[in-house]
């Protein structure tokens, strides 16, 4: 078997290909935007027997028909749900550029290049956060998840220096971690995954305006002590998954100074108002920070898997996860460079760096403001036809992020969850359903450059004539 094709066929495979992607790429908005869920018809179209080998085209076109039927089309202009965007055209040739060549990014040596330009991003962005560019370091991560991850792991790193090897047990009390009630379920996740368990996270009540409150964190704080247990680590959100809002981070900073906790700020989504002048002021404290997740996959509209953990403190990264292996090249530690594989929880990993490097070189700062402060501009439209329909508000944030519903959704517990399904099941568009302030409310976001104030409009009237 030739793993390779001949070239022949794989310039037929590539141009066969290339006709359907872009098919598909330039006529998303043409298709519904949910499928049927019916889990038998979906199996039952799977392929169960790999043993004869089938005919490249009617390969791919078994797995591209197979996506086209059953999948919610997060690049349409319609799709208004979590934070999923249409991905930009370079991030598209950035991810088929690094499956072709495939670099092996754990050791630098092996991909000097790719090692550098993420070296060049992450003290980019961290420049571009406030820090000095001597301080900054940080590494690519698989998601938002594994850099909350690795806030956890440097936090504990950072505060009990025996962590890396005793782990939890070596600390006297209970390790502590304190965020807010709306901040993003992978803190929960990181918690089990560090040993900490559910136990040591405090997730704490918010105000009106879904922020967390700092006197709220000190009484906790101070009765965690009494208890003779070990605050570490508070996590501010920058923009929370349901509703968008921040947490007053300048205030955080100061009780986290007064407490000697580690200050994470969870900037997935939010990070991204950094690109936008007029912007980002809602974002002046997030300098404060020890540590910084900032998700380009988001608002920055590239390919799944983009993500960076940053921080001001270059030898926590090294302190958290260096090792050695006899088997590993050793070129980088002969020209004092740091191997990837000891700086960050993966070994193996993609070369997700390119997706934002070629998208800054083809696209441009300029570009990121523009398409920022328009997705803001058409999430107030969406804001503004929704009032002016009778729709209630239940959320206030500058993002593009909107949770709304009508007086009954407070008596009828179901009332947003069957909206959102009729919405859904049309196929014209896709919302969510979120609980705020005790009440379950439909929610919308902007997440894709490509939808207009005409899109938003239109899905309010299909709303108004659901209800």
């Amino acid at each position: 078997m030739n793993f390779d094709f001949s070239e022949e066929s794989r310039r037929e495979i590539w141009s066969f290909l290339h006709q359907q992607l872009e098919a598909y790429y330039a006529h998303t908005a043409d298709r519904p935007v949910a499928p049927p869920l019916e889990p038998a018809a979906i199996r039952n179209y799977l392929h169960t027997s790999f043993q004869q080998a089938l005919p490249a085209e009617q390969a791919l076109r078994h797995v591209l028909d197979g996506l086209d039927r059953y999948l919610v089309h997060t690049p349409h202009p319609n799709y208004y749900g979590l934070f999923n965007p249409r991905a930009a055209f370079p991030g598209i040739l950035a991810d088929t550029i690094t499956a072709t060549y495939n670099p092996q990014m754990a050791a630098w040596s092996h991909a000097p290049f790719a090692v550098e330009v993420e070296n060049l991003l992450v003290q980019t962005f961290g420049t571009r956060f406030g820090w000095q560019k001597e301080s900054c370091d940080g590494v690519f991560t698989s998601g938002g998840a594994e850099a909350n991850l690795t806030a956890v792991q440097t936090a504990l790193n950072h505060v009990f220096p025996h962590y890396a090897s005793k782990g939890i047990r070596g600390a006297e009390g209970q390790p502590v971690l304190y965020c807010s009630a709306e901040s993003h379920h992978s803190l929960l996740k990181a918690a089990r995954v560090s040993g900490l368990g559910l136990e040591g996270v405090r997730a704490l009540p918010v105000n009106e305006r879904l922020e967390l409150m700092p006197e709220q964190v000190e009484a906790q704080l101070e009765q965690d002590l009494q208890q003779g247990k070990r605050p570490f680590m508070l996590a501010a959100t920058m923009g929370t998954t349901g509703a968008g809002a921040f947490d007053p981070l300048g205030r955080l900073a100061a009780l986290a100074k007064k407490w000697g906790l580690w200050l994470h700020a969870d900037a997935a989504y939010g990070g991204a108002l950094a690109l936008s002048p007029q912007h980002q002021y809602l974002l002046q404290d997030l300098h404060l920070a020890d540590s910084i997740t900032f998700d380009a996959h988001k608002w920055m509209s590239l390919p799944m898997g983009t993500s960076m953990y940053l921080t001001r403190h270059p030898r926590i990264l090294d302190a958290s996860f260096r090792t050695t292996a006899d088997y590993m090249p050793k070129e980088a530690s002969q020209l004092d460079i740091t191997d990837p594989f000891t700086h960050s929880i993966q070994w193996s990993r993609r070369f997700n760096g390119l997706k934002v490097y070629l998208a800054l070189l083809m696209l441009g700062w300029e570009g990121y403001r523009e398409v920022i402060e328009q997705q803001i501009r058409v999430g107030q439209c969406l804001k503004d036809e929704l009032q002016k329909s009778g729709w209630l508000l239940y959320n206030d944030t500058p993002l593009p992020i909107a949770c709304f519903g009508k007086p009954h959704f407070a008596q009828n517990e179901g009332a947003a969850l069957a909206l959102s399904q009729q919405l859904i099941q049309s196929g014209q568009a896709w919302i969510s359903v979120y609980r705020i302030g005790g009440i379950n409310s439909l929610r919308a976001c902007i997440t894709n450059y490509a939808t207009t104030e005409a899109h938003v409009r239109e899905t309010v009237a299909l709303l108004n004539s659901l209800v």
